[in-house]
């Protein structure tokens, strides 16, 4: 109870927690191992990757997550060999597993980065990647055993034969491999829900929980965004409006956020640091989209 007191006196600078949180909740339907996912990625993974239990607990609290959801979702991510405990005294940690590192640090990129145009596309030909596996890597299925994707030299999927083209000479064709309209309705639900955000005068708690549903709720969207060539898209295209926002948010309420993280977020040795050198290049990334 102790910590749960010192996280809500963040959300006591402004009186009481802001409608759009209810709303945003209301909206996102969080599920308990997806946000923690969240957590680890945003704020744990630059900061050493090591969370004290209780810490996650008061964290997901605030998303009106229970502590009984919390225990059973970490024990699926340590199942699925994400995360894996360990006990110092009476307390228990979770720290990223070295073998969920890349999926993590992909996913890292694709938020913080800096943007880099494709430089032509991937024409795969693969008899083993069935096509949701396709969708949820970001790549076409141009039908059978061959798929598209931009060329960003991301390396061949395993056993698969990769052709490099310059151009294709029909965008609409291209446009077509993916389903574009789902990924439109993604990014006007999140700009819905964020638009009207305003990080001034908000508490440190209510800063971090915030920045938290800001990356939940993109990363949902973005993750599953080929990120075609300008001239490949819709005219009416809401992705860049999407980044946009996300990068100018992010960056208004991260320094609220870093000061509740050094104030509440536990690890090993003690309270996590406001910041490091990786919170300070994703913060580079970031900018330099601007």
């Amino acid at each position: 109870m102790a910590l749960l007191r010192r996280w809500r006196r963040g959300w006591d600078l402004v009186g009481q927690s802001p409608s759009w949180r209810d709303e945003t909740l209301r909206e996102l339907r969080l599920n308990a191992a997806a946000f923690i996912v969240t957590i680890y990625g945003d704020v744990v993974v630059p900061r050493g990757g090591i969370l004290w239990t209780g810490t996650l607990i008061a964290l997901c609290a605030e998303v009106g997550i229970n502590e009984s959801l919390v225990r059973t979702a970490v024990s699926r991510l340590v199942a699925a060999e994400q995360l894996a405990g360990e006990r110092i005294g009476r307390r228990s940690y979770y720290r990223l597993r070295q073998s969920a590192q890349a999926a993590f640090l992909e996913a890292a990129d694709l938020l913080y980065g800096t943007d880099r145009p494709a430089q032509g596309w991937q024409i795969i030909h693969d008899a083993t990647l069935r096509p949701d596996e396709a969708r949820r890597r970001r790549i076409g299925h141009m039908g059978g055993p061959v798929f598209i994707r931009p060329d960003r030299g991301q390396p061949a999927p395993e056993g698969a034969t990769v052709f490099h083209a310059g151009r294709v000479s029909s965008a609409g064709s291209v446009a077509g491999f993916w389903d574009l309209r789902a990924l439109q309705e993604g990014y006007e639900r999140f700009l819905s829900l964020f638009r009207g955000v305003d990080a001034r005068g908000m508490g440190d708690a209510e800063a971090l929980v915030a920045r938290l549903l800001l990356v939940h709720a993109y990363r949902f969207v973005l993750l599953r965004d080929p990120r075609l060539p300008e001239e490949h898209l819709p005219p009416d295209w809401n992705g860049a409006e999407a980044r946009a926002l996300f990068r100018r948010l992010y960056e208004a309420l991260t320094p609220a956020a870093h000061r509740h993280v050094a104030a509440c977020c536990e690890g090993v040795d003690g309270l996590l640091p406001a910041e490091t050198a990786a919170t300070e290049a994703r913060r580079a990334g970031l900018l330099g989209n601007s």
